[in-house]
């Protein structure tokens, strides 16, 4: 999934993106208000996460202008302050959920993940197509009972196809939501990594879960599908 990480203490932020991308997400950042305002109208972003202390522009004020403005992305507040009045008056305005600094990578991408099934109202975290069984929290496949490994990114689109289950989803779409700004990848790479997953998902199974749509795009197989 795609992350807006706009944070000012460069040092957290390349911790946090170096955490994020190991385990799959793509990660966009900003070191300021103004430029994280920019970057949050140019993009579809799974997760927000903002920092309050900004420069330029303080967090408060780019979330309630996003809020006002109707943007949908959840957005995951981080705070230094450990007073009870600056969480309530994020959550007012529209914050999904925080964190108080310092905190535990483990316990950030747990709320992350949460609010990525959030947004696809599935709160279950084990997600089940047919005989596939895909664990969200511990980031495990199983087929038929039986593990499969995939690689982070082989595990971001696998996701996101069983997000979407019985929906096909355009390449432009899988491309916007896990690939970041400064991926290099050729235009083909989507239907690279489609090859990759049938060849660990489908391969050894009578019936193909990861369905073509030609000229529209790839679906995972939906209960009626």
């Amino acid at each position: 999934m795609r992350v807006l990480l706009i944070e000012d203490h460069k040092p957290l932020v390349r911790a946090l993106r170096r955490g994020l991308e190991e385990e799959g997400f793509a990660v966009d950042t900003a070191l300021d208000g103004e430029e994280g305002a920019y970057k949050a109208q140019t993009a579809d972003y799974d997760v927000i996460i903002l920092d309050l202390m900004l420069p330029k522009e303080d967090g408060l004020s780019l979330l309630q202008r996003w809020r006002r403005a109707g943007m949908k992305s959840h957005v995951l507040v981080l705070t230094a302050r450990s007073g009870i009045d600056d969480k309530v008056r994020g959550l007012n305005l529209g914050a999904d959920d925080y964190l108080t600094k310092p905190f535990e990578l483990e316990e950030l991408l747990a709320r992350l993940r949460a609010l990525v099934r959030r947004g696809h109202q599935v709160k279950d975290p084990v997600v089940r197509v047919h005989d596939l069984e895909i664990d969200t929290a511990s980031r495990s496949v199983k087929r038929g009972g039986q593990s499969v490994h995939l690689t982070p990114r082989e595990y971001a689109l696998l996701e996101f196809l069983a997000f979407h289950r019985g929906k096909v989803v355009t390449r432009s779409m899988i491309w916007e939501h896990l690939y970041d700004e400064h991926d290099e990848s050729t235009s083909n790479v989507v239907d690279v990594y489609i090859r990759y997953l049938r060849n660990k998902i489908d391969k050894a199974f009578d019936l193909p879960l990861i369905l073509t749509r030609w000229g529209e795009g790839y679906m995972l197989r939906g209960d009626e599908s």
